[in-house]
C-alpha cells in the first residue's frame, strides 16, 4: 500500500536529462490545436456551423490551463492564444448560425408559398401526363400474340385488360386494337 499522507499534490521530482513541464502546457497546446481547427472550419461557409462544438471544447481546455498555470505561476501564452483563437472561432461559427437563420425566415416569408404551389403545379402536370398516357402491350409466345392498346379513359379498355389478366382467352393469333 501506498502512503498517501506524504503527498502534497506538488509534481514529483524531474528524471534526468528531462525538462520541466509547466502547469496547463498540456492543455494549452491541446486548446491552441482544437482552437485552429475550429477558426478553419468556421470560415468555410456552410460548414462553420458546427464549429460551435471544438470552438466550446477549445475555450473549456484553455480555461482550465489558465486555472492550472495560475496555481503554479506557470507561463500563459499559449493557453491565453488558445483561449483568443477559440473565442473568435466559436463568435464567427454563432454569427453564421444567426445569419442562417434570419435567411430561413426571410426565405419562409418571401418564397414559402411560392414554392409549395411550384411543387403542387409539378404535382398536378404528372399527374394530368399519366391521365393522358397510352399504353401498348404485345405478348408473343412462337407463334401465339396478343397486342393490346389502351389510351386512358375508357373503361372497355380497362375491362379488357382485366379480362386478359383474368385468364379468359381471346383467341390465339388474334389482335386486340383497343385503339378507336
Amino acid at each position: 500500500m501506498e502512503d498517501f499522507t506524504n503527498n502534497t499534490g506538488q509534481a514529483r521530482e524531474q528524471l534526468p536529462g528531462q525538462a520541466p513541464r509547466p502547469a496547463g502546457q498540456t492543455l494549452g497546446i491541446a486548446a491552441l490545436i482544437t482552437a485552429i481547427v475550429t477558426f478553419v472550419i468556421a470560415v468555410i461557409p456552410c460548414v462553420g456551423l458546427i464549429a460551435v462544438i471544438p470552438g466550446i471544447i477549445a475555450i473549456v481546455l484553455a480555461s482550465v490551463g489558465l486555472s492550472q498555470a495560475a496555481r503554479n505561476d506557470s507561463p500563459r501564452g499559449i493557453l491565453l492564444a488558445g483561449l483568443i483563437i477559440g473565442v473568435v472561432a466559436t463568435l464567427i461559427s454563432m454569427s453564421q448560425i444567426m445569419v442562417a437563420g434570419k435567411l430561413g425566415d426571410k426565405f419562409d416569408k418571401q418564397w414559402g408559398g411560392e414554392i409549395e404551389n411550384v411543387f403542387k403545379d409539378v404535382q398536378e402536370d404528372v399527374l394530368d401526363g399519366l391521365e393522358d398516357a397510352k399504353i401498348d402491350i404485345r405478348v408473343e409466345n412462337g407463334d401465339d400474340s396478343v397486342h393490346i392498346q389502351v389510351g386512358s379513359g375508357r373503361d372497355d379498355r380497362r375491362r379488357q385488360l382485366e379480362e386478359l389478366e383474368e385468364g379468359k382467352t381471346v383467341g390465339t393469333n388474334d389482335t386486340v386494337d383497343t385503339n378507336n
